[in-house]
């Protein structure tokens, strides 16, 4: 019997990493899994990867239209969702003098609107004690040269998760952040190739000597979605392997 039987989960930006990986857990532990991803080849690698009746929708979370076809398909499909995983996101090395106006909106459109109005969209479809898992990011508390949007984009994303989880108490919605560091992913790869001679930028190792596995998040991820996690809301899991001891 698997901890996330009869359940249906959503996980925005789960064709790759992290999110691949979270929507490949609640998969094996019996959820109905929808995911979402920008390009349409990839969204049907993800299923084809992952197997069963998970359901890829291709859209960009920026894009409001594309969010109103992806629940009311959900709705059609399922009537209800009780996991909202809203990992979708992006961020390039970019010093704040190179900083564009373009880079800005789609930065704050991924990270901040996609988020908001994901969040949003979702509310009538979740059941009342539902856990939405918010995707921030180690650099959201510490900061980092070269990536101020990002940053700035996942501090906020902390922020939304202590907000709507008061807002959200009096129907037992949960709301937790989910703060990663270095995770061995495909951005983490493109990052490292951008950076060159530089990825020392990236840091040196943390306390435990090695960078994260995409599974180590999903498992934290499936923690947050079940009953186990019941009395808890509002509040910042870091897995960073010690990165901000």
């Amino acid at each position: 019997m698997g901890q996330l039987d009869g359940k249906v989960a959503l996980v925005t930006g789960g064709t790759a990493g992290i999110g691949l990986e979270m929507a490949r857990r609640f998969a094996a532990e019996g959820a109905q899994v929808y995911l979402t991803g920008r390009r349409p080849e990839a969204v049907d690698e993800a299923v084809a990867s992952i197997g069963g009746s998970t359901v890829g929708l291709c859209g960009d979370v920026s894009d409001l239209a594309a969010l109103d076809r992806v629940f009311t398909t959900i709705s059609e499909r399922s009537g209800t969702l009780d996991v909202l995983v809203a990992n979708a996101g992006s961020g390039t090395l970019t010093a704040l003098p190179e900083i564009t106006e373009e880079l800005f909106d789609s930065t704050f459109g991924s990270n901040v609107k996609g988020l908001v109005f994901t969040v949003q969209k979702a509310l009538p479809l979740l059941t009342d004690g539902a856990s939405i898992i918010l995707v921030a990011s180690i650099s959201g508390i510490t900061g980092s040269p070269g990536m101020s949007l990002y940053a700035a984009t996942k501090a906020a994303v902390r922020n939304f998760a202590r907000s709507w989880a008061a807002e959200l108490a009096p129907r037992r919605i949960r709301v937790n952040a989910l703060n990663p560091g270095q995770v061995a992913t495909p951005g983490l790869a493109r990052l490292t190739n951008q950076l060159g001679d530089g990825a020392e930028h990236l840091g040196t190792l943390p306390p435990l000597g090695r960078i994260g596995d995409a599974t180590e998040i999903a498992a934290a991820a499936l923690f947050l979605a079940t009953p186990d996690t019941a009395y808890m809301t509002g509040s910042d899991l870091v897995l960073d392997g010690g990165a901000t001891i």
